[in-house]
């Protein structure tokens, strides 16, 4: 299973400091010039060195009208004009997403792929290897120039003396650090990269009349329009209604890409009009709003194996894999923030893998090592809207600490055989990463997942049904005006801890 994102370790080398920052934090306002782009910055190690597999390349370089054609040979129900509609309609605010997918088998050897969880600012361009190396800013230029640019062009063309364009952040400097950069490089302006600290919300940037103002160079300056990587509960600190341009804007959390509940809820009201086309988002089954008391009872509907989340929690925070009364007790005797989970079905070795009402799935893993050890593993699969249709723009993969077996031993930590994630919270607004466990989309590390270049097709569909699918909850979210539906929300999500970090 896997948690949204992971941080990457903060580079030696800053951009130039403009703003100090409090005592409390270690997060500072930097300032980024045009054409200073410097790859070590903002790619890791391994993937500057990096050639991408040449399905992985060949893939990326498919035309949409071939990839639709393809899909839609391997699901003949499919209408492809429907497809293709849904892949050339503008989104209205999930513009840039990544979901996170496993490949799994049906009892019966019928292989699927199964969305995990779909996160608005995604993590994934210093992992991913350059596809045109005289490119060396990759899908960060691609990210930039096709989806954020054209969204906000109105805004640059004001004068740098009325406001600033900004990157805001609160965690993984190495790829936020890299937006600024070729933000500042395609705009011929300075761009500043604005902490945003979970623990001190106004350290750095404020909101007056529900537009953003920060304090730079001793003075407080409108931002005219923000590229945000805020991935840690952000409604908590950038307002619902904020006049100021944002990619992606706030309610595409609420929606879906921060929020598992909501997303789940905006999957089934997906599937629910195009099943009979043929288009279907696949999940684990799931079961949203489950009151603490309620997760026995589920676990044993799913067979004593379950996954369970706090909905609203990334980078590896608040995911629970259950699989004994061992562990259901650690959970049940824990305190946790919220009031409402998700409870979802558990995918792992088809012998201890959840009984669902569809059958079982099991995890396919990676190819055998060395060793003959097989690893859970999920894909990343980052897309975008291009300007004319949805195009990826990063991929990679993660695997879990500890192989797979076909028996758990009896006091095994199922998290350390399911759990993908690369980061684990080491203090207030603080992160380490274990690269290590990496799998990267190279001549290297691809062969190890045993995908075609179908899968990776059946992939991007899915990506890209997804976004549409919380794309289309955030529309129904928001009020004219800008405000949020607060009725419809609290319907979606029966959380009054959650509903009360959202101010009215």
């Amino acid at each position: 299973m896997s948690a949204p994102e992971e941080a990457a370790p903060a580079p030696e080398e800053k951009g130039t400091p403009v703003s100090s920052a409090t005592p409390a934090t270690a997060f500072e306002i930097e300032v980024f010039q045009p054409d200073e782009f410097e790859s070590e910055r903002h790619f890791y190690p391994r993937t500057l060195n990096a050639q991408p597999h040449p399905l992985v390349a060949a893939f990326c370089r498919m035309p949409l009208g071939r990839i639709v054609r393809r899909y839609c040979h391997l699901h003949p129900a499919v209408s492809r004009d429907e497809l293709t509609s849904l892949m050339t309609l503008p989104p209205r605010y999930l513009r840039w997403s990544g979901s996170d997918v496993l490949n799994v088998s049906t009892e019966t050897g019928v292989r699927q792929k199964l969305v995990l969880e779909t996160n608005s600012c995604p993590s994934g361009q210093k992992s991913f290897p350059l596809l045109d190396e005289t490119n060396e800013e990759g899908g960060y230029r691609q990210l930039i120039e096709n989806t954020f640019l054209p969204l906000v062009k109105k805004q640059l063309k004001k004068a740098e003396h009325e406001g600033i364009v900004a990157v805001l952040y609160d965690k993984n400097h190495m790829e936020a650090s890299g937006y600024a950069q070729v933000l500042a490089s395609a705009t011929k302006r300075p761009v500043y990269l604005i902490p945003c600290p979970r623990k001190n919300p106004e350290a750095f940037v404020k909101v007056k009349d529900r537009e953003l103002w920060a304090q730079v160079d001793g003075e407080e300056r409108r931002v005219l329009c923000a590229f945000r990587y805020v991935t840690q509960r952000p409604w908590t600190r950038l307002p619902f209604d904020l006049k100021t341009p944002l990619l992606n804007p706030v309610v595409a959390c609420l929606a879906g890409g921060r929020n598992k509940t909501v997303a789940a809820k905006a999957y089934e009201s997906f599937n629910a009009t195009h099943r009979d086309m043929g288009l279907e988002i696949m999940t684990p089954e799931s079961f949203t709003n489950v009151r603490k008391q309620e997760v026995p009872f589920l676990l044993e509907r799913l067979g004593g194996k379950a996954v369970v989340k706090v909905p609203y929690l990334n980078a590896g925070q608040g995911i629970f894999t259950i699989v004994d009364q061992r562990e259901l007790d650690a959970f049940m005797e824990a305190d946790h923030p919220y009031e409402a989970f998700i409870v979802q079905q558990l995918v792992g070795n088809f012998r201890w893998s959840s009984s669902s009402s569809h059958g079982k799935v099991f995890n396919i893993g990676t190819m055998p090592d060395k060793k003959e050890r097989i690893f859970v593993f999920d894909v990343r699969m980052m897309v975008s809207w291009a300007g004319e249709h949805y195009r990826p723009v990063a991929m990679y993969a993660r695997r879990a600490p500890v192989p797979m077996e076909a028996d758990l031993p009896a006091d095994a930590e199922s998290w350390k055989v399911l759990g993908t994630n690369l980061s684990k919270r080491v203090g207030d607004d603080q992160f380490e990463t274990e690269p290590r466990r990496l799998l990267m989309c190279d001549r290297k590390d691809f062969n190890r997942l045993g995908l075609g270049i179908d899968d990776l097709v059946e992939i991007f569909v899915q990506a890209v049904l997804c976004n549409r699918a919380i794309d289309d909850m955030a529309k129904r979210l928001v009020k004219r005006g800008g405000a949020l539906r607060r009725d419809l929300f609290r319907s979606l999500v029966d959380d009054d801890a959650l509903l009360n970090e959202i101010p009215h």
